[in-house]
């Protein structure tokens, strides 16, 4: 454990040195490695096991220290042991925020079993698939969500049910725990379904190098500290839970702080971030987009520290927040398949727009068209050495792993970079399109869009044109209490015209309920098949030439 300790420490030492950080920093070199045995047991329960590891407010309110985390999950890790969990055997954990989730993840790990991530809003369906995708032999679920799982697995369910194991039984069994043997860094121990934006979801598979140790990564750009209280606002089941509800918090030694609602309500969350002190907050931009309706000057905060990950974050979004908090929301930017890459740590210039520089153990690479370096062109990451965050591979349906067999990893995004180093998204490679032979980022497009008062998201696609070949089409969301109207149409395309160069300017939009993946991505994909399909105007669009006057 000693060399992922120094580089932690490192990384706290120089929180605020970027440059020094970046430089220095390498990524341990570990044999045997089991984070949740060697650091969260012998390093956090054991040194600072008083010291509160987890609050949870709302439905399923507890506090649990970081000691108390130890033992109830070295007793869930022998009652299932005493069920037939083996290592390497697959866990589909479809859980709530619920002290049971931390319990369980902890427990797989030290037993060496690979956990399957799963949101709470799969049907029947999706988790049938994903059982036999995944090669699944046991699933943890609430009680509520029993019948969803056909027979063939076994099923331990929190609260009981018919047919399943109580996972009060598993809490029941002996609070000492043996591993079976030292576990190697590079066993799997996470096995992931991407979100599937732009087509069917992966599996990402993580060991116990990549995401324990890559994490340091994402502790950095989030600036956390040992003793601090962090909020993440993710559900479970994604990358991003794991990597600020888990691996990072507990890697600086800080408490992870979440507070449960049965519907999200913004002055809710914002009474219990103000509150509890809440002293670091993360969320993905549609949340900040929902908080920044509410005057959030009204609120006296504790947050030292603002992060924004999942998608791009607004330039609109980042200037309310520091109008109001004094703070500025720093973009971050990772993928399934990785921990944190590319942010903006604490400490430095951020740049309005910019999701930041290479975050420390991370060699970013801009290729154009012919795989050459450039100042925009894909995101690839160099993999001599690679990084400790990246994947082991991707699963297929057959149980083999397809390594990551090419000189850089490929993300599937498209930046571009400044002079300072800064790089800026530009959008999924799937996104980006031409329209009169200009290059289109829809990501730019948008963030132009949303400024608009009555805007409360917005996604841009390609609409095709008989003179351009394609023409920027907006599909928009109003904001609560707004209807759809020829009047804010023409407001809209007036907020384009003073915002937007001609040869980017958006000509046709579209009040629409965007389609969204269960992640909460949205999923434009299906909205550029759905423009492409068409042969006529749709009702609700409205054009530019509709308002030449």
């Amino acid at each position: 454990m000693e060399p992922f300790k120094a580089a932690r420490d490192f990384m706290l030492t120089h929180r605020t040195d970027y440059a020094m950080a970046y430089e220095a920093f390498r990524w341990p070199e570990l044999g045997a490695f089991n984070w949740a045995l060697d650091w969260f047991d012998g390093e956090l329960a054991r040194h600072a096991g008083g010291r509160l590891a987890l609050r949870i407010t709302g439905a399923g309110a507890v506090d649990l220290t970081f000691a108390e985390l130890s033992e109830r999950s070295s007793r869930v890790a022998n009652g299932l042991r005493a069920l037939g969990v083996r290592r390497g055997d697959r866990i589909l954990l479809m859980l709530g925020n619920v002290a049971p989730l931390w319990e369980t993840m902890l427990a797989a790990m030290k037993l060496g079993a690979v956990l399957v991530p799963a949101t709470t809003l799969l049907t029947a369906a999706d988790l049938g698939e994903r059982v036999v995708r995944a090669c699944v032999r046991f699933v943890v679920l609430a009680a509520a969500d029993a019948d969803k799982v056909a027979a063939g697995v076994t099923r331990i369910a929190v609260g009981g049910a018919p047919g399943c194991t109580d996972y009060a039984d598993l809490l029941a069994a002996d609070a000492a725990f043996a591993p079976d043997r030292a576990t190697d860094a590079d066993e799997p121990m996470l096995l992931y379904f991407t979100s599937g934006t732009t087509a069917r979801p992966k599996l990402v598979l993580h060991s116990h190098r990549s995401y324990p140790v890559g994490s340091l990564s994402t502790m950095y750009w989030l600036g956390l500290l040992p003793g601090d209280l962090h909020l993440n606002v993710s559900s479970p089941g994604w990358a991003k839970h794991a990597w600020s509800c888990f691996f990072a918090p507990w890697n600086a030694g800080a408490t992870v702080f979440i507070h449960n609602q049965p519907r999200f309500n913004a002055r809710g969350l914002l009474d219990a971030i103000a509150a509890h002190r809440v002293t670091s907050l993360c969320a993905p931009p549609t949340v900040w987009r929902m908080l920044i309706q509410e005057d959030l000057a009204a609120w006296t905060m504790a947050l030292r520290e603002v992060t924004g990950a999942g998608e791009p974050l607004n330039p609109e979004v980042i200037e309310r927040v520091k109008a109001a908090w004094g703070l500025t929301i720093r973009d971050g930017f990772g993928q399934t398949e990785t921990t944190a890459q590319i942010g903006n740590p604490p400490g430095q210039p951020v740049k309005a727009g910019s999701m930041g520089r290479p975050l420390p153990g991370y060699r970013v690479r801009l290729l154009d068209l012919d795989d050459k370096d450039s100042e925009e062109g894909a995101v690839c990451l160099e993999l001599d050495p690679p990084p400790a965050g990246l994947m082991r591979g991707y699963q297929g349906d057959d149980g083999g792993i397809q390594p990551v067999a090419d000189s850089v990893y490929r993300t599937g995004d498209v930046a571009n970079r400044d002079g300072d180093g800064y790089l800026t998204y530009v959008g999924r490679a799937d996104d980006v399109f031409k329209a009169s032979d200009y290059r289109i980022s829809p990501f730019e497009l948008e963030s132009v869009l949303i400024e608009h008062p009555a805007i409360a998201e917005a996604a841009v696609v390609p609409a095709p044109d008989a003179m351009r070949l394609a023409v920027p089409k907006a599909f928009l969301a109003l904001v609560a209490g707004t209807d759809p109207s020829r009047e804010i149409a023409a407001s809209i395309f007036a907020h384009i015209r003073a915002r937007l160069a001609p040869y980017k300017r958006v000509r046709r939009i579209e009040f629409f309920e965007l389609p969204k993946t269960i992640s909460g991505k949205i999923r434009r994909v299906e909205l550029r098949k759905l423009e492409e399909a068409r042969t006529e105007r749709a009702a609700a669009e409205y054009r530019e030439e509709d308002f030449a006057a």
